[in-house]
């Protein structure tokens, strides 16, 4: 692979896409960080922000957004808005814990759901999240309507499978932390909490 100057991926975001940019914070038991986020232009999905390695991508991430708003600014861009969403995947994970004894958390799962394809996108790696079919769309639908009580048991059953799967993703990819002062490689858990 070519050496890419970061600037440049960064002016265009990975893979040549370019669009608005927004900080997003992720509340996880493992791995909490905010992130930045690329929303998608014309027909084009949203992404999380990668940074291409010789042989994979790397999420920037930092411990607060002031953090991540410094990181856009030095690279000639501005966040779209001042306004962080937030992710509370604790919730989410805490529901994977007991699916059947607890209550689904459905903005949680859904933000989640969202979240992790767009990171999955963004790393170029979106074959660590399940083939979705007809049966998660179903699923995604009755999630979208708050409607979870009547998934069958194959739309729970591909909702826990993809979730888990997107879990294990955000834990497990690498990440440059605070990208701006020093680069730390983070491969795995251990990221540091407290956001």
């Amino acid at each position: 692979m070519a050496k890419i100057e970061m600037a440049d991926v960064f002016a265009a975001g990975h893979r040549g896409r370019r669009g608005r940019l927004y900080a997003y914070r992720v509340r996880g038991l493992d791995r909490s960080a905010v992130v930045l986020w690329i929303g998608g232009e014309d027909d084009e999905p949203d992404q999380v922000l990668a940074l291409p390695e010789s042989d994979h991508c790397q999420v920037p991430v930092f411990m607060t957004v002031r953090q991540a708003r410094m990181y856009v600014s030095r690279r000639g861009r501005r966040l779209a808005t001042s306004e962080v969403s937030t992710l509370e995947l604790t919730r989410v994970q805490h529901w994977l814990e007991s699916p059947v004894h607890r209550h689904v958390p459905s903005g949680a799962v859904l933000e989640a759901w969202n979240f992790f394809e767009d990171l999955a996108r963004g790393l170029g790696e979106v074959y660590r999240l399940p083939q979705q079919s007809a049966v998660h769309n179903s699923a995604y639908e009755k999630l979208l309507g708050g409607e979870c009580a009547a998934w069958t048991p194959a739309e729970q059953l591909a909702v826990l499978e993809l979730i888990t799967a997107g879990v294990e993703l955000w834990n497990s990819c690498p990440v440059i932390v605070k990208p701006c002062s020093r680069i730390a490689v983070d491969s795995g858990r251990g990221f540091p909490q407290g956001l």
